[in-house]
């Protein structure tokens, strides 16, 4: 592989991890609550999916015989900051302003 081709790639790698290490600490200082009252999973649930998936963008690389995981971890992590953070924010906030 050539240099700047690596360093792309551990850019993507770390830039993953940090990913799904936002998503994490999201979900660790959200009230448990809040994720029922938004018609989502528990929070012990996104718990262990960011948290797993964190991990598992640690263990796999993106270009290697594991990036199959790697890209699970990142669309499971993906999900949480898309779909579940928005509707947690909402609830916290009281709904919709307009």
């Amino acid at each position: 592989m050539p240099p700047l081709a690596f360093y792309i790639v551990m850019v993507i790698d770390w830039a993953g991890v940090l990913v799904g290490v936002v998503a994490f600490a999201h979900a660790v200082m959200q009230r448990s609550d809040a994720y029922t009252a938004a018609d989502r999973l528990t929070k012990p649930a996104w718990l262990a999916i960011t948290g797993g998936a964190t991990v598992a963008m640690l263990l796999f690389q993106f270009y290697g015989p594991g990036m199959i995981f790697w890209l699970a971890a990142l669309v499971a992590s993906l999900v949480y900051i898309v779909d579940v953070r928005p509707k947690l924010i909402e609830v916290q906030r009281g709904g919709s302003s307009w």
